[in-house]
């Protein structure tokens, strides 16, 4: 395949997964109560798994690849440490979109990765942008739900947001496979920041929120997200 029209494809499908996951959001309000309330717990936990998958099998391995000791710790570690500033900005100023913040700073860094991969003609962009679908899709719903609570914005407006948002995935993934594929480090140092930053983010946002007294789908989501990952590890090759 034309390696433009692979990145336009391994970006924009994942970015896509971000407003389908608000129009479920929109949808989700099914009958009786306990199926709306787990199925929402679910999403959110199979979203954690999937980006726990993505961490752990794509970004952190890869990363880690051509760094020196410091420079893995100073990337990992700078990632949460910045998520968390931003993080207590948005408290600060009481603004009801720091999911949305947390996606669109886990999704730039992930389509740069993929650019330079297939630049470089790694195995592993077919497994990343199969897991930033994964995890993309249940964080839309996740972000527009947050938004929605605020209401000061629209259903429309959410998803059109959302979708302005994934096309920034394709000009991302051009960028890093126009300048970053001859600086391995470089694309490393984006592996390991968002790695920090996207596990920040789980245990920040997403974990608490997930929890439900005598219900045991939502756990055992979280288990089925990261299994999809490994699976796709070995179909792949990666």
């Amino acid at each position: 395949m034309n390696p433009w029209l692979q990145i336009l494809a391994l970006t924009l499908l994942p970015g896509l997964a971000m407003p389908a996951g608000a129009l479920l959001a929109i949808r989700e309000h099914i009958h009786p109560h306990w199926l709306e309330t787990e199925l929402r717990h679910s999403v959110l936990a199979f979203g954690a798994g999937a980006l726990l998958a993505a961490v752990a099998l794509v970004l952190v391995p890869e990363g880690m690849r051509e760094l020196p000791t410091w420079l893995i710790a100073l990337s990992f570690g700078g990632g949460g440490t910045a998520f968390m500033l931003v993080d207590r900005f948005l408290a600060a100023h009481r603004t009801a979109a720091s999911q949305a913040v947390d996606m669109l700073l886990d999704y730039i860094p992930e389509t740069l990765a993929l650019g330079a991969a297939v630049a470089l003609g790694s195995s592993g962009g077919l497994l990343l942008a199969s897991l930033m679908a994964l995890q993309n899709l249940p964080e839309g719903f996740n972000a527009y739900r947050e938004m929605r609570r605020g209401r000061r914005f629209g259903s429309g407006r959410i998803v059109g947001l959302f979708t302005l948002i994934a096309l920034l995935g394709p000009l991302a993934g051009f960028c890093g496979y126009l300048w970053l594929a001859p600086y391995p480090q470089v694309v490393g140092v984006i592996m390991l920041f968002a790695s920090g930053g996207i596990l920040y983010s789980v245990f920040q946002d997403i974990a608490p929120q997930i929890p439900l007294q005598r219900h045991w789908a939502p756990s055992l989501g979280a288990v089925a997200g990261f299994l999809l990952g490994m699976l796709g590890q070995m179909l792949t090759g990666a």
